[in-house]
């Protein structure tokens, strides 16, 4: 005898949206890491800083009660100066700020505008200052890019706060990225995020600033937080990423700043490849802005190309998104590279979404930046210089850092 009510409930609990491969993908993800997907969310793609900045300080400039911002890299320039003045406006007319700045990834940043800001009223703190806390903590960074605004409003993505992310990557001096703006239930996903590296800080988790709202439902998308913090063995993050390329069966598309995965992901890049899977992963190309870590990636060209993967430099600018896409269903927009760095050392997070609508549109981006690459080809790249090989060779010991 069938048990009808238990059957009719769990059809309730699906999605209308998802089509049966995202259903069957949604229950192994949350059931592999615990984490549920939230349904109702209002997911929009901002490529580059023309979109991106003004979205962000619109959004700070209309807060009502609580800015909470937390990056890595808070450098120098006009836009710098401006997230600045956004952020201390809101603090004087009574909202409350937050803003936490990772202390290396933060190094850059004009000592002037964290004064203005302390003195404006936002409360800035430091993650992790240099031997201040146990030096074993030192390689282990706060990677994350969050800013969520009145507790209904986020951003994540790639981009750090700095004149490199300006403009709309027409050459070297504007970086290529990708940031989304999410309303609804995973809002909370990302503001966790937040308070856990700040609490870390030793302040307090909350205060009379937050009002726990109950998320509207603003949209159509299916989206899980997942977040990825320094730890010796696997991690969700790690498990989010190998479902998701072990899941592809008609195309896998990956750009990342930097690339530096061990072997097993290598091997999963090649899997995906050899069982028909189109893969292609985006890289820096001639505007990548740490040399010794494309050198790491480029140790990797020869066992990618000869298994299948084709593999794209992007060659007007520095190309810093961290974007996964399959079969245009599913896509993964955060912080985290593909790299050992993010997967074993740093604080990161991603924004999974099972919504195909989505999906097109960072595929569209995607395709329009493999216009503006250059392929790796193979033959051509075994005849590379014995120079550039021993270069490759050196970065060995130093993969795990990257």
């Amino acid at each position: 005898m069938t048990d009808t009510s238990t059957t009719d409930a769990g059809r309730e609990q699906q999605a209308p949206e998802l089509d049966d491969r995202q259903h069957r993908l949604r229950r192994t993800m949350e059931s592999l890491t615990g984490i549920a997907f939230t349904e109702g969310n209002r997911i929009t793609v901002l490529r580059n800083g023309d979109r991106i900045f003004p979205a962000m300080l619109a959004a700070i400039d209309g807060a009502d009660h609580s800015v909470d911002l937390m990056t890595y890299v808070y450098w120098k320039g006009d836009i710098a100066t401006r997230f600045a003045e956004a952020l201390s406006a809101a603090a004087r007319r009574g909202v409350r700020v937050r803003l936490l700045i990772d202390a290396v990834g933060g190094l850059q940043i004009e000592r002037g505008l964290v004064n203005r800001m302390d003195d404006a009223g936002v409360h800035v703190e430091w993650f992790r200052k240099p031997w201040l806390n146990s030096p074993l903590k030192q390689n282990h960074r706060c990677h994350r890019k969050v800013l969520v605004v009145d507790e209904s409003i986020a951003f994540t993505g790639g981009v750090g706060i700095a004149e490199e992310w300006t403009g709309d990557a027409r050459d070297r001096n504007e970086w290529r990225d990708t940031h989304v703006e999410v309303r609804g239930p995973a809002v909370d996903g990302l503001r966790a995020a937040f308070v856990q590296n700040w609490a870390e800080t030793g302040s307090d988790l909350y205060d009379d600033g937050d009002t726990f709202p109950q998320q509207p439902q603003s949209g159509t998308s299916v989206a899980q937080v997942v977040c990825g913090s320094a730890s010796i063995g696997w991690d969700n993050l790690q498990t989010t990423f190998r479902v998701l390329l072990d899941s592809a069966t008609e195309r896998l598309s990956l750009a990342s700043a930097y690339f530096a995965p061990d072997d097993f992901f290598l091997e999963r890049l090649c899997a995906a490849a050899q069982r028909g899977v189109q893969v292609d992963v985006l890289l820096p190309g001639p505007g990548a802005d740490k040399r010794v870590c494309q050198l790491a990636s480029e140790a990797a060209y020869d066992r990618l190309t000869s298994c299948g993967v084709r593999v794209w430099n992007f060659q007007p600018s520095m190309m810093h998104a961290k974007i996964m896409i399959v079969d245009g269903r599913v896509a993964a927009v955060g912080s985290s590279n593909f790299n050992r760095r993010s997967l074993d050392h740093d604080e990161e997070v991603v924004l999974v979404t099972l919504d195909t609508e989505m999906a097109e549109a960072l595929s569209a981006d995607f395709d329009a930046d493999l216009e503006r690459s250059e392929l790796i080809d193979l033959e051509r790249w075994r005849n590379r210089s014995r120079r550039q090989k021993l270069l490759e060779v050196a970065t060995t010991p130093l993969r795990r850092f990257f």
